[in-house]
């Protein structure tokens, strides 16, 4: 039997939190709620959760802040709330480092239907089809497929969010070939999870951020203009995965 996801809500709206959390433990999730990062941090510590709901306007540190933070400490998945609907601030959330942002007011139901994307997005492990490599390799690089991690030339483990290894996947699977924005998006996170082009410049910028030697002159993945982005590197595709 599955284990039941636990979500962590962050949320100063005492409303909102009490709608969110009754609607996703009808929807058989796990939930806590807290006002602010004070008892986020108190929560985390006292418990593993699989996404935090995490809500941008909060009293102390607000939630550009946290995401950040938790982004520098760990992977846990991340869907943003906020009442700004300026394109500017979704874009600063994703740069913080968010796998996805919901402007309020919202559907409770498009709620749902995002954190089990990203769920499945950061959690699962697709199997395999028949004579495909588990393991692409490129530049020194080693992407595992089988347990969606990635290791650097050194051979140590680069953590990516489920958003990131999406992206790089999409790329590793058509290297050399240039892919529009609008590509990226239906290949990796689809039109619902991420309604906006520059969602896919935020997360390239991560990605070059993490991967590339010099993230302003990128060799890896290459701005193509008016185009859209291409992954120059050879892929070989291997049979065994890498040494953890």
């Amino acid at each position: 039997m599955s284990r039941t996801p636990h979500i962590l809500v962050v949320e100063d709206d005492r409303e909102i939190a009490m709608l969110v959390s009754r609607f996703l433990r009808n929807n058989d999730f796990r939930v806590r709620a807290v006002p602010n990062g004070r008892e986020m941090d108190a929560a985390l510590r006292d418990g593993r959760f699989d996404l935090i709901v995490l809500d941008l306007m909060l009293p102390g540190e607000d939630g550009l802040s946290l995401c950040r933070r938790l982004r520098s400490e760990g992977t846990i998945p991340i869907i943003m709330l906020t009442a700004k609907s300026e394109e500017i601030d979704r874009i600063l959330g994703l740069e913080m480092g968010a796998d996805d942002y919901l402007v309020k007011p919202f559907n409770p139901r498009e709620l749902l239907a995002r954190i089990r994307a990203v769920l499945r997005r950061a959690g699962a492990a697709p199997a395999a089809e028949v004579g495909d490599s588990p393991v692409l390799a490129f530049a020194g690089w080693r992407l595992d497929k089988a347990v969606r991690r990635l290791f650097n030339p050194q051979g140590e483990r680069v953590p990516l969010t489920g958003a990131e290894l999406d992206l790089l996947l999409a790329f590793c699977e058509r290297p050399r070939r240039v892919l529009s924005r609008d590509q990226l998006l239906d290949l990796t996170q689809g039109r619902m999870a991420a309604p906006f082009e520059r969602s896919i410049d935020v997360l390239v910028s991560r990605l070059r951020q993490k991967m590339e030697r010099n993230p302003r002159e990128p060799e890896l993945i290459q701005t193509i203009r008016s185009g859209g982005y291409m992954f120059s590197p050879e892929i070989e595709r291997l049979a065994e995965s890498p040494a953890p």
